[in-house]
């Protein structure tokens, strides 16, 4: 079940005309109000959120979703005219999953739309290596650790709340530490879907946010300069 609330109809009907083709179950919202009254009787799989809506903006939305406990883990991918990096940063750093600017590609949306629910568990029965590991799996990296079955992270012992593309982009860096990681890698590791070149931003985006929440941790994640990353421990490396 995927809800998108989009308040523009002809995007709206092109959007959910595509997910059903596709086999999704889908309903579309033209306002926050809408979105709200349904959801309260039941919470979708995944939610595609515009930013500019006529009653309630997409991030408070994002917001009341993220700071409730019934939706805090819900997968959200936002799908707005604003594609400005510093809007992107801040939809990202408000909980969204993954971000996509108008004038978008129908096809691009159903690739991030079914990488996303089977990150989530919601895909099918096809999972990526990624997502597999030791119940009681923790990678530990100098202040920071990461509990694989519990999905925290820490550091300096206090609890950082990622998304879960954040939390996977961290495993993966963690799980290959020292190892440089080229942007293709990680889109097709952890989005799930054909790297193209508008696939760098997504990545940088990501990365940049997760330096933020990872604070003092943060330098820990490395540039390599026209390669991609790497994670590593600055006490180590001395």
């Amino acid at each position: 079940m995927i809800y998108l609330v989009e308040d523009d109809d002809s995007v709206r009907e092109v959007v959910c005309y595509a997910l059903r083709s596709s086999g999704f179950v889908v309903t579309g919202f033209e306002n926050a109000d809408s979105f709200w009254q349904k959801i309260k009787n039941e919470i979708p799989h995944l939610v595609i959120l515009d930013i500019m809506l006529p009653d309630e903006d997409g991030l408070s939305i994002l917001a009341k979703l993220k700071n409730t406990d019934k939706t805090t883990h819900l997968p959200v991918i936002m799908l707005t005219a604003m594609g400005a990096e510093y809007d992107r940063i801040k939809g990202l750093d408000a909980g969204a999953d993954d971000y996509i600017a108008k004038p978008f590609s129908v096809l691009e949306l159903l690739a991030r739309v079914r990488a996303l629910l089977r990150r989530s568990g919601h895909g099918g029965t096809k999972e990526k290596k990624q997502e597999t590991g030791s119940e009681n799996e923790i990678i530990q990296l100098g202040e920071l650790t990461l509990d694989f079955a519990k999905r925290v992270v820490k550091v300096q012992g206090k609890e950082v709340t990622l998304t879960l593309k954040e939390f996977e982009l961290l495993l993966l860096l963690l799980r290959h530490k020292d190892i440089v990681l080229t942007r293709e890698q990680l889109v097709t590791k952890v989005w799930g879907y054909e790297y193209d070149g508008a696939s760098n931003r997504t990545v940088d985006v990501h990365i940049k946010t997760l330096r933020q929440k990872l604070i003092v941790c943060g330098d820990m994640i490395k540039t390599i300069r026209g390669v991609g990353y790497k994670i590593t421990c600055a006490e180590e490396s001395l």
